[in-house]
């Protein structure tokens, strides 16, 4: 079951990549990630640095300007210059304080104030940027000190307060009352406040902040309940440095010493009950002890570890069987495909490496068969070959015509070779070329296509149209002998966890088979399932195409909007691009067909363009596809020749 998503914005991956490059590049952390997030904050102990949502409604060049001074404030400004050993310190301190909301935001201010003057110091080049998001803020401010003073939220008015008083550069900007108490402190908070300007480390501004907590204490009761800026609480990541948490219980880092121990068990060994000692290099006698200590000195034994079977009550410490086990699909008895085995580096694919993105860090690829064929399907395929006939047989013929003129065309204007009828170049040109050749040319079309079909659920309406089309290219791509395969794939719902999503991908066409007379049916087995994967999908069927030997490498996805899977849809988008870009660095055409059954919205066709950019064939009307997919077929195969 999937949650709902209130937060239905589609990211601009385009811009999304830039603004991860640039983070990257600046703040010189390799590993960095970039995540939107309702405020913007750097996160030193997981490396997240995350850009506000708040620009999202703002104009494109305010939007874009605003997001790139959040990455210049986390990148260049808290990855070197703030200290987050003193931040822990300070948030910990104020965890229970009467205004630790205040004092949390009015301390990321004050940083972010601080910091911001160093990065224009630094680098004048982001002055622009940060006019312009001090002039967005203070609109914002300016509207929210209006509505608090109404409503006479008084500390949140105060923090509005301090933020224009403190970015204005009108010495005569008028300073609204919030009340009496507040008025009469003004002037030391502004001042107190003033000074992240002069600050010169976190520590100043920490106590900035303590500084202005004691005048606060008197005259405001209740704590801020609006969010501006945000300092997130890392008093619970501070726990886990100090004490030991589970990955420390398992360490991998490396001995101190790299010995082995040089006595072999001979199963007679004495075996300690009363005592579990900790032998290392000083202590030569095995035991047969199983409980296993990690320490950072010791010799290295032939013990067997790192197992992926989880332990159960009855086992011993270390287990000297390893293995692996899947969940059992027990009662259930449907009907099932052919399901190819999968070894254990196959299941874990998806996280081996960041060749899947680092969003399919836990998807794993299930690959499967196509069932053999029934008399059913065949007499409807029979149905869908009479229909694209006409289609098939006008494509085959234009390539006919096409490799047979290639084939007897001479090249002409050559400085050897049969001697052309047309000697003038002779007596005009210093060096006459006056001679041709009328090379046999090899008949074959050099290249080879892997049609990508989408069987999420939401395809329950276009599928057999889709078919109908995956059927149109088959036949063509049958009747010229181009290799190819068509692969239908899904990610199991039922099954997906936060650490385990299996997705599947159901080849009803392989290569091998495709030329042959009799495939065809088999397209008919692919139906709608569950949720799309669409990057993973990608990469795996570009790793395929990869190891053939083919000029011309083309994958086709068909599909019907925007990917949704497990932990998959705020960045599916982003992840899918990624996946287009990379297989088209490495010579793959990467093209989209867009179905849809209706009038397509400008929302949809951005989510496509931020896809797969311009390479994107759009279908409003699901009946049109054999006519929109038969010119795109005959480009492509032209470009072959």
């Amino acid at each position: 079951m999937r949650h709902i998503v209130f937060n239905d914005k589609k990211i601009d991956s385009l811009l999304f990549m830039e603004l991860l490059d640039l983070s990257v590049s600046l703040s010189k952390i390799e590993q960095l990630e970039v995540e939107y997030a309702f405020k913007s904050y750097f996160d030193p102990f997981d490396k997240v640095l995350y850009i506000s949502l708040f620009w999202d409604n703002h104009p494109t060049f305010e939007k874009i300007h605003g997001l790139k001074s959040d990455v210049y404030i986390r990148s260049l400004g808290n990855v070197p210059h703030t200290n987050y050993t003193e931040v822990l310190k300070f948030l910990k301190k104020i965890k229970k304080a009467k205004h630790g909301n205040f004092l949390r935001q009015l301390f990321s201010l004050l940083e972010d104030l601080r910091v911001e003057e160093l990065i224009k110091k630094e680098r004048t080049g982001t002055v622009n940027s940060f006019e312009i998001r001090r002039e967005e803020y203070r609109k914002y401010f300016r509207s929210q000190l209006t509505v608090n003073n109404e409503r006479n939220i008084r500390i949140d008015a105060l923090y509005n307060l301090i933020y224009i008083v403190l970015t204005t550069n009108n010495p005569l900007e008028e300073i609204p009352i919030i009340s009496d108490e507040i008025n009469l402190a003004l002037p030391y908070i502004r001042s107190e406040c003033s000074k992240c300007y002069e600050a010169t480390s976190t520590n100043e501004i920490i106590q900035i902040c303590v500084n202005v907590q004691e005048v606060i204490e008197d005259i405001l009761d209740n704590d801020m309940l609006n969010l501006y800026f945000f300092t997130p609480d890392f008093t619970d990541k501070e726990i886990v440095e100090e004490g030991l948490n589970f990955d420390d219980i398992k360490r991998k880092s490396k001995l101190q010493n790299d010995d082995e121990s040089d006595k072999d068990k001979t199963g007679e060994e004495d075996i300690h009950e009363d005592k579990l000692p900790t032998w290392h290099r000083e202590s030569e006698t095995n035991t047969q002890s199983f409980l296993q200590f990690d320490l950072e000195s010791g010799a290295k034994t032939d013990l067997m570890g790192e197992g992926v079977r989880e332990g159960e009550d009855g086992d011993q410490a270390l287990g000297i069987v390893q293995g692996s086990s899947q969940q059992s699909s027990k009662n259930d008895f449907s009907p099932t495909d052919s399901l190819e085995v999968v070894s254990d580096d196959q299941m874990k694919e998806g996280g081996k490496d960041g060749d899947f993105g680092k969003e399919n860090k836990f998807a794993y690829p299930v690959f499967l068969q196509a069932q053999p064929v029934l008399r059913e399907d065949k007499q409807s395929y029979n149905e869908f070959q009479a229909m694209v006939s006409s289609y098939q047989k006008k494509l085959k013929q234009m390539i006919e015509k096409t490799l047979e003129h290639k084939l007897t065309s001479p090249r002409s204007n050559l400085h050897f070779g049969r001697l052309s009828k047309n000697l003038l170049p002779w007596f005009t040109d210093e060096s006459p070329r006056m001679f041709y050749k009328k090379n046999a040319e090899s008949m074959e079309i050099d290249a080879v296509f892997t049609l990508l079909v989408d069987c999420s659920a939401s395809m329950f309406d276009k599928m057999d149209e889709t078919k109908y089309g995956i059927t149109l290219f088959h036949e063509a791509l049958k009747s010229v002998k181009v290799p190819h395969e068509v692969v239908g794939f899904w990610e199991d719902t039922n099954d997906a966890t936060e650490i385990s999503q299996p997705n599947y991908f159901k080849t009803v066409i392989d290569f091998h088979s495709s030329s042959l007379q009799k495939t065809g049916p088999e397209i008919l087995q692919l139906q709608p399932e569950e949720d799309n994967r669409d990057g993973y999908a990608i990469r795996h069927m570009a790793n395929r195409l990869l190891h053939r030997n083919e000029k011309q490498k083309f994958l086709l996805v068909f599909s019907d909007g925007e990917p949704a899977a497990m932990n998959y849809e705020q960045n599916g988008i982003v992840d899918t691009h990624e996946a287009v870009m990379n297989a088209r660095k490495q010579g793959i055409e990467v093209i989209n067909v867009f179905l849809s059954n209706g009038v397509i919205e400008e929302s949809q066709r951005k989510t496509i363009q931020n896809m797969y950019g311009k390479y994107s064939i759009l279908v409003p009307n699901i009946d049109e596809l054999p006519d929109v997919l038969f010119p795109l077929l005959k480009k492509l195969l032209l470009k072959s020749i």
